[in-house]
């Protein structure tokens, strides 16, 4: 009889060791879904603003239409792909995430050198409003990822330390996938003046 009791505690407590252990993956993989839905809402909102900066644009710098073109088509290429939720299980779905948004910034970029030739866009209240809230949601952006990397990094530590990773594996759970610089990132700008 008091065997049958040590042999039940010992069951009972790793199952309880179990339990503990699994809900502690499954809040870690909420965290980071929770920090991923975080990062596609504020990439939404910069697509948001873009239609009204582009247009306040468009009525100063028509014959700037290359540059406005560029914005509007990288836009449109991210608007029409819809990122699956486990794209943070997916290394190369996040790459290809990342090219897009990249390609925006990029092209958001060239706008507002654009818009430098322009003072009447410049002094214009709607155009600088919009270029504030612009610069606001790529300070949250940027914040966002960091965020998103720090999660992602207590979740990959969480199931790769022993014996957590017996149970990662056991139950499916995988790394997730860094953002990363983009390339060339580590290189200052060059600046010239005239």
């Amino acid at each position: 009889m008091k065997n049958i009791l040590i042999i039940l505690a010992i069951l009972a407590a790793f199952g309880l060791y179990f339990m503990g252990t699994y809900n502690k993956l499954v809040k870690a993989d909420e965290a980071v879904k929770s920090a991923w839905a975080q990062v596609e809402n504020v990439y939404q909102r910069r697509l948001d603003l873009i239609p009204n900066l582009v247009e306040t644009v468009k009525g100063y710098a028509a014959h700037e239409s290359e540059t406005l073109q560029a914005v509007v088509e990288a836009r449109s290429k991210i608007s029409e792909v819809k990122i699956a939720s486990d794209v943070v299980n997916n290394p190369q779905a996040l790459e290809q995430f990342q090219q897009m948004q990249g390609q925006l910034s990029s092209a958001l970029s060239r706008l507002m050198v654009v818009v430098e030739k322009y003072p009447d866009l410049k002094a214009n209240t709607n155009f600088l409003a919009l270029q504030s809230q612009l610069e606001g949601t790529e300070n949250r952006i940027a914040v966002e990822r960091r965020r998103f990397n720090e999660i992602s990094q207590e979740f990959n530590t969480i199931i790769r330390v022993f014996p957590n990773v017996l149970m990662a594996r056991l139950f499916g759970f995988t790394e997730k996938t860094y953002f990363k610089a983009d390339a060339g990132a580590e290189k200052a700008p060059a600046v010239k003046f005239k």
